[in-house]
């Protein structure tokens, strides 16, 4: 403190008038090298001040520091809307967000595991490879010729030499570790000529851009079937490698189907196709192991060189656990300290509940818990000191048995002198709190105020939202629902289940727990989820542009436009502003994104539709205005004044009156119905904290058709007041006829469930079997799994 006996600037980070997103111009004075949480309900504010403003201006300032022509490259982001942010320091943010889904990226290679490994094999390695690169399945084996320049005698040489680069992948599958079969049936109509749709592969239309260079380039005759090709031209519509060709006096590139299909579509994560891409992948290709590598992605070389009889492929296969207990095992003075670094770094995964992964499972399947899990893996040995981490809820998908040990992490990286913040809602996490923040009191508008700030014991006495829920403890009902029914599983035995046997129940609410690990999500996503008349609510992210909004997510911009549309007498595409609506202007993005050329530039609202993305032409139409005597209408709505309402603004407006839109009203109903009534349904998705985005997706397969509704950890970002909403919202499906099964971890939806199958007993090939199947009352009395105690701890039984 200094003399007047405040806190130093350098011991705090502090942030005066802070108006990103829904924060009312708000101060707060955050403790360095302190663990401070972050509370509120979800849309109340937490990720706007964490992220959106402390992190995001972090690693602003630190792009700053990068040559104008390397900022050119990164993503171009505005100073975040505060007066003073003083204090700050290198932010490095441990979000939920997905992995990416190459497959050569791996929970090795996202962390030193696997950089190590390779290292300890280069040394130790029977027969001995040599180079660490000669076990790596990203570096391939190639040999060549080129130039070296090098100084001899004072004087600059160039010599031409030959070189050799011993890698370690799989020549069949280029280190993937699968392989692709497509079937051409999928890919054209035999029968036809490309100009009469011979193509069937998405935006390959006739007259389409890609069907012009094929009819053009020379290489084929557009006008004869292809059932009628020559084994040539039927291999430079599919095989041929890009080439550079003339299409109607145009340079461009031609290249065969298969080739285009990789670079267009394979090439990017599986959830962010359109729909209609993923089924077109879905149907028309095959991913199988490789047969000359098995899987691994390494080559004969790689394969063949052993420790102990034990190659890099095999150790990377292992469970991480037992993979821990081989490494500790290696005897070697020369490779000592790499032996203990490495078993340390294993050890952490198993700390944190991921002991149960392998290190070559591919990163784009770990579930948004387990992906940040994995990235804080890769901090906790970093040198660096002082850094701010910053944390988005890393309680979700632990089981309560799990938390504490992530706690302990959290900790670690706390005392090691370094400030971390987390965002949080599970009061086992909040408990560890140097420091809390509390926003508030509501979400959306109704928020972004601090409530609290101050002591953990001082939030639990105090009269917010949080205060009051703190210490909520569910009580096990009275009584339960009896089923109508069974869905049977027989013999499920995907990943680590053990030939499994169950039936679950229907027409009740089920809950399948189990630690992190135990088998819960292969047990529904093998078994369950694609079975006819199952609606699969998982965790994968919602991914959208700034462009995208709660209104065109959910198919609501649909019918509101039709209704625009029959009010005016007027196209309903005029009422998109990605389409004929569109501003001018800023082409109906709200904002101008100034050509500074490799200058990273700032966004500005749009001068001429002042950020309301549409024509001023489209603005002069409106719906739900009243007719006067004089025939003239007033007090509509137009388009962007809707999407300025609220969910439930929204309703209100069209389930009545003269903007009476039944199914406009529908799915507004569904908005209010999983507790997003406050949300803006215009606001760009990229806004929505994940706790929002989940409810919204949710929202969005209420609509579905189906009996049975499933629902993978349905309480992840919710708060702990909102969780008591999500349990009234699922006795309302039941009570309507549905069947709801929730993978859950969360107890107080364990305690309100009328049957719990909980797997286990342990992670990975620990689990993998029934435990218990019965009601929460005789898992209470039982007490004979994890699930158990912590749930009769939970209830005080």
């Amino acid at each position: 403190m200094d003399a007047s006996g405040s806190t130093g600037a350098h011991d705090t980070i502090r942030v005066h008038g802070a108006r990103e997103h829904n924060l009312k111009n708000i101060d707060v004075e955050i403790p360095k090298r302190k663990l401070t949480v972050f509370t509120g309900v979800s849309g109340s504010g937490k990720s706007s001040l964490v992220f959106g403003t402390i992190a995001a201006e972090s690693q602003r300032l630190i792009n700053e520091t990068y040559s104008a022509f390397v900022q050119g490259f990164m993503p171009s982001t505005s100073r975040p809307d505060v007066d003073v942010l003083d204090g700050l320091t290198t932010a490095i943010a441990v979000d939920q967000e997905r992995m990416g889904s190459d497959p050569r990226s791996t929970v090795g290679t996202a962390t030193d595991a696997n950089a190590m490994l390779r290292i300890l094999f280069s040394r130790l390695g029977d027969p001995n490879l040599g180079s660490p690169k000669a076990y790596s399945f990203n570096v391939a084996s190639v040999s060549g010729a080129g130039a070296v320049t090098f100084q001899k005698a004072g004087r600059e040489v160039k010599e031409r030499r030959e070189f050799t680069v011993v890698g370690g992948q799989c020549p069949r599958c280029e280190g993937r570790g699968t392989v692709q079969d497509f079937d051409l049936t999928q890919l054209y109509d035999e029968s036809k000529s490309l100009n009469e749709g011979a193509l069937l592969v998405p935006n390959h239309t006739p007259g389409s851009w890609y069907v012009r260079i094929y009819a053009e380039s020379g290489y084929l005759d557009a006008d004869k079937p292809i059932a009628k090709y020559t084994k040539r031209e039927l291999n430079d519509l599919l095989y041929r490698e890009p080439v550079r060709t003339k299409a109607n006096g145009i340079n461009v590139w031609y290249m065969g189907l298969i080739p285009r299909i990789e670079q267009s579509f394979l090439a990017k994560d599986r959830e962010a196709m359109q729909p209609h891409i993923r089924a077109f992948v879905d149907r028309a290709i095959t991913f199988t192991t490789c047969p000359e590598c098995g899987g691994t992605r390494l080559n004969a070389g790689a394969r063949s060189s052993k420790i102990d009889g034990v190659s890099i492929a095999d150790s990377c296969a292992m469970q991480i656990t037992d993979l821990a207990s081989w490494v500790r095992g290696i005897d070697d003075p020369g490779v000592a300290p790499l032996v203990a670094s490495l078993g340390d770094l294993l050890d952490s995964f198993v700390e944190i509940g991921l002991g149960y992964l392998s290190l070559d499972r591919t990163a784009g399947t770990l579930s948004g818990g387990e992906a940040q899990r994995t990235k804080m893996i890769r901090h906790l040995g970093s040198p660096l000191t002082d850094v701010t981490y910053v944390f988005d809820e890393p309680s979700v998908g632990l089981h309560p048995h799990d938390i504490a040990r992530m706690n302990t992490l959290l900790k670690r990286l706390r005392d090691k002198g370094n400030t971390v913040l987390v965002v949080e809602h599970k009061p086992e996490v909040i408990e560890i709190g140097d420091h809390a923040v509390d926003l508030g009191p509501g979400a959306g508008a109704d928020g972004g105020e601090v409530c609290f700030e101050g002591t953990v014991d001082g939030l639990r006495a105090s009269d917010t939202i949080t205060g009051r829920h703190l210490e909520d403890r569910a009580s096990l009902k009275d009584a339960v629902r009896q089923a109508s029914g069974a869905l049977e599983v027989r013999g499920a035995n995907e990943h680590n289940l053990r030939n499994v046997d169950v039936d679950i129940p229907l027409g009740v609410l089920t809950v399948i727990t189990g630690v992190a690990g135990s088998g819960k999500s292969s047990l529904i996503d093998g078994s369950v989820a694609r079975r006819d008349g199952v609606v699969w609510v998982d965790q994968t992210p919602i991914r959208g542009s700034r462009r995208s909004n709660p209104a065109t997510y959910t198919g609501l911009l649909d019918p509101i436009r039709k209704a625009f549309a029959k009010a005016n007498g007027v196209k309903p595409a005029l009422f998109s502003s990605n389409s004929e609506g569109a501003c001018p202007v800023c082409n109906g993005a709200g904002v101008i994104y100034p050509d500074l050329g490799i200058i990273a530039g700032t966004a500005t609202v749009c001068d001429e539709c002042d950020g309301k993305r549409f024509s001023a032409a489209v603005l002069e139409y409106t719906l739900g205005g009243e007719t006067g005597d004089d025939g003239e209408v007033s007090g509509g709505k137009d388009i962007s004044e809707v999407l300025a309402m609220s969910a439930r603004d929204a309703l209100a407006f069209f389930a009545d009156g003269a903007a009476r839109t039944p199914a406009a009203a529908s799915i507004l109903e569904r908005f209010v119905d999983v507790g997003l009534g406050y949300l803006t349904i215009g606001q760009p998705l990229t806004t929505l904290s994940g706790g929002e985005r989940q409810r919204l997706k949710l929202a969005t397969h209420m609509g579905e058709k189906g009996g049975v509704l499933v629902l993978d950890e349905p309480t992840a970002g919710l708060h702990l007041a909102d969780v008591q909403q999500l349990l009234a919202l699922l006795d309302r499906l039941v009570d309507a006829g549905k069947s709801v099964i929730v993978v859950e971890h969360h107890q107080a939806v364990m305690a309100h469930a009328d049957w719990i199958i909980d797997l286990g007993p342990g992670a990975g090939h620990d689990g993998g079997r029934v435990v218990f199947e019965g009601t929460p009352a005789d898992l209470v009395a039982a007490r004979s799994t994890l699930t158990g105690e912590h749930l009769a701890d939970y209830v005080g039984a």
